[in-house]
């Protein structure tokens, strides 16, 4: 094997069918699977039947759709009109097998901090 390492070229794979590979696991790197779907609920159900979650794209017009959908993606991130948007303030992380935790905002500092409860009686005898 030679030094170049694994990359590959961005690649996009249509007609992809549920029972593929590439439809259930989860690819790091320029790739993206097109499926093709009826209705709404079909594809909601599509993509939440895998047991990775860590985020998903709505692209429509209506703002209804967009936070309905939203609601019922099991991921930890939802993008609207956009991919891979972060910002430092948006905690980032994944539902299922794709992480515990999040990255950046608020729910981050959880991760450097541990809590301790500490109970102390105040009487004059012990």
């Amino acid at each position: 094997m030679d030094d170049t390492g694994l990359y590959i070229q961005p690649t996009v794979f249509s007609h992809v069918k549920d029972h593929m590979r590439i439809a259930k696991e989860e690819i790091f790197g320029p790739v993206q699977c097109i499926f093709r779907f009826k209705s709404q609920q079909e594809a909601i159900e599509r993509a939440n039947s895998t047991e990775y979650g860590l985020a998903s794209a709505v692209f429509t017009r209506n703002l209804d759709r967009a936070l309905s959908v939203s609601a019922t993606l099991e991921t930890g991130t939802v993008w609207v009109n956009c991919y891979n948007a972060l910002h430092a303030q948006a905690p980032f992380g994944g539902y299922k097998m794709s992480g515990n935790g999040r990255e950046l905002g608020e729910y981050a500092l959880a991760e450097y901090s541990e809590v301790k409860a500490v109970t102390i009686k105040l009487t004059e005898t012990l």
